[in-house]
């Protein structure tokens, strides 16, 4: 039965991922940048944003603006980003950016301020929209474009992408483009795979919707910082002592700047930055070093 799914993985004989300097865990955090980007009939969309933002369970509003959903977002770009940038650069820790490339384009002095930490600009798609009832060739010509106009804005293409709401076509219209060394758009594993693609194997390093401050924006999810450094700190520690016990895997941190941007979010996560930052077998990490690392160490042939 020729069945698409990979339901097995790696089984019990994951492979050792031999992260650098002996690393027992590789933590990797990504700031979503999509605040200009999302639903909006100013950008022709038949409704306003609905997801992700203080006002939990909104509905979209069609032909309709809803500037407190607007004022919201614009939070994230105007003051949430630039306590994120802060927080990391202070520390010196590298950050994988999730761009919405129209977002990008809508704020060069964010993107001026990414490439000078020097941190990883992947592609979050042109929009921050649902693509599960695009026509292929929309979505096609949008990854297209999100490539081009990511080139302009960042001076680099991406690497990496996650569309973050995709449809059935978008691995293969990836995977076809030829140009991005990983996909980000599957949670089925914490160490990353590969899949067959039209090119030959293409990688995918998993994302993470659990360990992601979007559980603050949703029915059941985190009250408060307490809850949230709770959750992270437990999710690293497991990980972590199953890598000193031979089995390193991969934690990836998900974050939104106008979610933990806020102050009250803001300090549980640099409590956790801080914590993490006292154990020397952490390899703090971009998604594409991640991604680098795995093409050397199991490359196709031998990846399992």
């Amino acid at each position: 039965m020729n069945y698409p799914r990979d339901l097995m993985g790696y089984g019990r004989d994951a492979p050792d991922p031999q992260w650098p300097d002996g690393s027992k865990i590789a933590v990797q955090f990504v700031v979503n940048y999509e605040e200009g980007g999302e639903s909006c009939i100013l950008d022709g969309d038949p409704a306003s944003e609905k997801l992700l933002s203080e006002i939990v369970g909104a509905d979209a509003w069609p032909g309709e603006r809803n500037l407190n959903m607007e004022s919201l977002y614009e939070y994230g770009s105007r003051a949430g980003f630039w306590r994120l940038w802060r927080m990391f650069t202070e520390r010196a820790m590298p950050v994988t950016v999730y761009g919405v490339t129209v977002a990008m384009a809508r704020n060069p002095d964010a993107v001026a301020a990414m490439r000078e930490a020097d941190w990883e600009i992947a592609s979050h798609g042109l929009r921050w929209l649902d693509y599960h009832d695009f026509d292929e060739a929309t979505e096609r010509a949008h990854i297209q474009e999100a490539v081009r106009l990511h080139t302009e804005v960042a001076g680099e293409r991406p690497l990496g992408i996650y569309q973050g709401k995709p449809s059935v076509n978008t691995l293969r219209i990836v995977m076809e483009e030829g140009g991005f060394v990983y996909s980000a758009d599957s949670y089925a594993d914490e160490l990353p795979y590969y899949v067959d693609g039209p090119k030959g194997p293409h990688l995918i390093v998993p994302y993470t919707l659990d360990v992601n401050d979007m559980r603050f924006a949703t029915p059941q999810g985190f009250n408060s910082g307490d809850q949230f450094y709770a959750y992270l700190k437990d999710s690293f520690d497991v990980l972590l002592a199953e890598g000193r016990a031979g089995a390193p895997k991969m934690l990836s941190v998900g974050l939104h700047c106008r979610l933990v941007g806020r102050p009250g979010r803001a300090a549980a996560l640099a409590r956790f930055l801080d914590y993490v930052g006292t154990f020397e077998d952490a390899w703090v990490t971009r998604r594409i070093d991640i991604a680098r690392h795995w093409w050397q160490v199991y490359p196709p042939q031998t990846s399992g």
